[in-house]
């Protein structure tokens, strides 16, 4: 059986060159949503509720970001874009709901499988989209693209 300690040594989550996809606000992103899944997976399991709150939120906000760019610039695979990051948000917060009622583990165990999730979805649909930015010439508006989405400090 898997345990917390061996999901954190399978996925320890860091940033590689390879995420890097050439559209700066989506890689700036990008690279806070693999920090903090990288700190949930080193976090105390008293911490862990208040780390994927945190999460949640900031990966709310990715996503209704790319939605925006997507909507904007026209994106033709839209739908099933922004239906990945749907379902991905509902197993977030239902899995936050089950750790707030103590099912830590689980909790350890959506963390494994984002990480594999976020390396897959990068390189395919995050791929498709920065390319179509890059290949339309859309400009990202500054009021959106600007700097990373703006942390809280966590807990």
């Amino acid at each position: 059986m898997c345990t917390p300690t061996m999901w954190r040594q399978v996925t320890r989550m860091k940033w590689k060159a390879e995420f890097e996809l050439g559209v700066e606000p989506m890689d700036a992103t990008h690279r806070e949503f693999v920090t903090l899944l990288s700190e949930m997976e080193s976090c105390a399991g008293e911490d862990l509720g208040h780390r994927l709150e945190h999460f949640a939120a900031h990966t709310v906000a990715h996503f209704d970001q790319e939605n925006a760019w997507m909507h904007a610039c026209g994106f033709p695979p839209i739908r099933c874009h922004t239906g990945e990051h749907e379902r991905v948000l509902r197993v977030i917060f239902d899995v936050l709901e089950r750790v707030r009622a103590g099912e830590v583990d689980l909790g350890r165990r959506l963390i494994a499988e984002l990480s594999l999730w976020f390396e897959h979805h990068a390189a395919t649909m995050d791929h498709a989209l920065a390319s179509y930015i890059r290949a339309t010439g859309y400009h990202i508006p500054s009021a959106t693209a600007g700097q990373p989405l703006q942390r809280a400090a966590a807990p």
